[in-house]
């Protein structure tokens, strides 16, 4: 039988805490309650079968006020400020900013431009002040520029930096311009007569373009560029309307003066090619009705050019035809002398009626 079983159940029992190991265990257990009896939490810290109690009566020796190192702060991040990088490129280089820099023509240019702009509105300011101090704030009409001591005095008044609003202005001072291209070259055309009829007797060309230059060139200021400027500054579709009729067959009048017809008056391309044949002082003369032939060219294609673009101007103002029947319908009924003549007119058609009902009562 094994060693475990040797004892005799049914014998004498045993004293449990007879085993050595047992009563170690039990001697530390009553030492350490001996202790804890001891132990008193008001006595003096010297003792030192226990550790000392930290805490606020018995602080660390680093938060000892009499230690001889001095006390450690507590560790405080401060925020920083970095500035943010560079943007990178595609090639992962970073990149500087670079400050713009105003080159020495572009300052010249401001410059200029400003001066200009100083100069217009000194300008505008001496003619308002003109018009302030002029009697009854009437403008005084200052075209055609003729002389105080001329019999003839000005008709028109004509101020393109007062009248016109500034994004038209370059337009109408285009067609100011061309107006007198067009009577420089009719009066090119009356010399061009002149040496015809003095080369080959042709009085026809001289006589026509001399009634051409007294003709076109008051008409064509009457009735084509006046309504243009009347356009531009009040936003009129009936001067559009007007100008766009005149002014087209003001192109076709001037292609037809550029070919040059035997006949017309004109000195044109075909007059100045039968000159040329003719050789000797004719090739001079050709050449002379040649330049007046480029110029009728170059009238008519300015012409076009120009029809075209302030038609594009009136269809971006949202003017009509409908709108052009208005204003006129409303400047014809407030024309003065049209409302005299209606006044006149209804007043012969009352009387007409009372003679009509007295003598049908006799």
């Amino acid at each position: 039988m094994s060693a475990g079983f040797d004892e005799n159940p049914f014998g004498e029992p045993t004293e449990p805490f007879a085993d050595p190991a047992i009563q170690q265990v039990t001697s530390n257990t009553s030492s350490v309650q001996r202790g804890l009896e001891d132990y008193n939490p008001f006595a003096d810290q010297g003792d030192q079968r226990f550790p000392a109690v930290r805490g606020a009566a018995n602080p660390p020796p680093y938060l000892n006020a009499s230690a001889t190192q001095p006390a450690a702060q507590p560790a405080i991040m401060q925020p920083t400020h970095e500035a943010p990088p560079p943007p990178y490129t595609r090639s992962g280089q970073q990149t500087q900013q670079q400050q713009p820099q105003i080159t020495t023509a572009e300052f010249q240019e401001l410059k200029r431009r400003q001066e200009e702009l100083e100069r217009k509105a000194q300008e505008l300011a001496r003619r308002e002040e003109e018009l302030k101090n002029a009697p009854y704030n009437a403008r005084r009409n200052n075209w055609p520029p003729l002389p105080e001591k001329c019999c003839f005095q000005p008709c028109f008044y004509q101020d393109i930096n007062v009248d016109i609003p500034l994004e038209f202005q370059k337009i109408v001072r285009y067609l100011y311009y061309l107006w007198m291209f067009h009577a420089c070259i009719m009066l090119l055309n009356v010399f061009g007569g002149l040496l015809l009829m003095f080369s080959v007797a042709d009085f026809t060309t001289f006589g026509l373009g001399l009634l051409y230059l007294i003709l076109f060139t008051p008409f064509s200021f009457l009735c084509w560029y006046r309504p243009a400027y009347k356009a531009f500054r009040s936003d009129s579709s009936f001067n559009f309307m007007v100008f766009f009729f005149v002014f087209f067959f003001q192109f076709i009048v001037t292609v037809i003066q550029a070919i040059g017809i035997h006949g017309s008056g004109t000195c044109g391309i075909l007059l100045a090619v039968q000159q040329f044949s003719t050789g000797g002082a004719g090739v001079a003369v050709g050449v002379i009705l040649l330049i007046v032939a480029i110029g009728f060219v170059g009238a008519a294609c300015v012409d076009l050019l120009l029809l075209s673009k302030i038609h594009r101007i009136y269809r971006s103002t949202g003017a009509s035809f409908a709108k052009a029947q208005q204003e006129f319908t409303s400047e014809f009924l407030r024309n003065e002398h049209v409302q005299n003549a209606a006044t006149s007119a209804a007043a012969a058609t009352v009387r007409a009626q009372m003679n009509n009902s007295n003598s049908s009562r006799y």
